[in-house]
């Protein structure tokens, strides 16, 4: 058993500390809020975003960054946007032995880059491993049965993130592929935003199956063009956490779409979810990077016009009117 610190108090970071603590883990569950830590000590629990999964009192809460200095094994669990920050904070105080992981899914805004290579630039000594795959925190808090993959360019380091972690609940593939593995957890929201939309639009299995099928391929398109392997985006981190995400309510980015399709403006659905929304960060920076790499992604690229305030069954009729083509 190890010592690990989970940075973000999210319903992600919360699902895994209960996770690591139950198989054994010294968990210490870091986040930026002095309030939200001393509310979860309060109850016992995080009420609003894991109602009924409980905060076991052995877990220590902190909102004290130097608590990762002892730790095995550090794992962001932050929005995409505060993985730069985060890691230029813990940074200081990261033993040099410490093994780095991510399970968030995103792009960064502005630089365009994965979330791994944010967090080496500021934690340049260390190993980063990209943790992704069909994985909702709601299920993996409650112990049900859950397989994702860890990837990593030093494979010893994804080896020992699997061994490490896996339980008779969690279940971990190892692969090389950094790149893939991250832009499929990336670009996969931007399909569940657009998956809700249809559901929004009451417009039937068909719709949202040609959907992700059409998603899957503009992903696979991109992500290949960055040096991503074709093999990845049919994998668990590719098609599996596609499928998960287009298809659930717990999906954060499929419910915003779904108010979205109903007609709420994007910037008032995505404040009613009240929690990041990750694919309609992504889609704008998806998009620059389709432009530049000379990719087409037609459904990333009618979303952004959608966030924009084109009426969604426009997008949809600009979509199924494209030019006839082979598959």
């Amino acid at each position: 058993m190890s010592n690990l610190t989970i940075l973000g108090t999210g319903g992600f970071g919360i699902a895994l500390a209960a996770m690591c603590h139950r198989y054994g883990h010294t968990v210490t569950l870091w986040g930026k809020f002095p309030e939200e830590i001393a509310e979860i000590r309060q109850y016992g629990e995080h009420r609003r975003l894991l109602p009924g999964v409980p905060v076991d009192s052995a877990i220590e809460l902190t909102a004290d960054i130097s608590a990762a200095a002892k730790a095995d094994l550090v794992i962001f669990a932050v929005p995409s946007f505060a993985v730069r920050e985060t890691a230029r904070t813990v940074s200081p105080v990261l033993p040099a032995s410490a093994v780095v992981a991510n399970v968030g899914k995103g792009l960064e805004k502005g630089s365009k880059k994965r979330l791994s290579q944010v967090i080496s630039e500021e934690i340049p000594g260390n190993p980063i491993v990209a943790l992704s795959g069909p994985s909702h925190a709601e299920e993996i808090a409650r112990g049900v049965p859950t397989t994702i993959v860890s990837a990593s360019r030093r494979r010893q380091s994804a080896e020992w993130v699997q061994e490490l972690l896996t339980n008779p609940t969690l279940r971990i593939y190892v692969s090389d592929d950094v790149t893939g593995v991250e832009l499929s957890g990336a670009l996969k929201n931007i399909i569940a935003v657009c998956a809700g939309i249809c559901d929004g639009l009451q417009l039937g299995d068909n719709t949202k199956a040609a959907l992700i099928t059409r998603g899957l391929a503009e992903i696979a398109r991109l992500g290949t063009a960055l040096g991503a392997d074709a093999a990845t985006f049919s994998g668990l981190a590719g098609v599996g956490d596609l499928i998960v995400t287009c298809t659930s309510m717990h999906s954060r980015n499929h419910r915003a779409g779904i108010l979205i399709g109903q007609g709420i403006p994007p910037e008032e659905a995505v404040r009613r979810i009240g929690m990041t929304v990750e694919g309609c960060i992504a889609a704008r920076t998806a998009w620059e990077l389709a432009q530049e790499t000379g990719v087409p992604m037609p459904i990333t690229e009618q979303l952004c016009l959608v966030l924009d305030g084109k009426a969604p069954r426009e997008a949809l009729a600009d979509l199924m009117g494209r030019p006839s083509r082979h598959e």
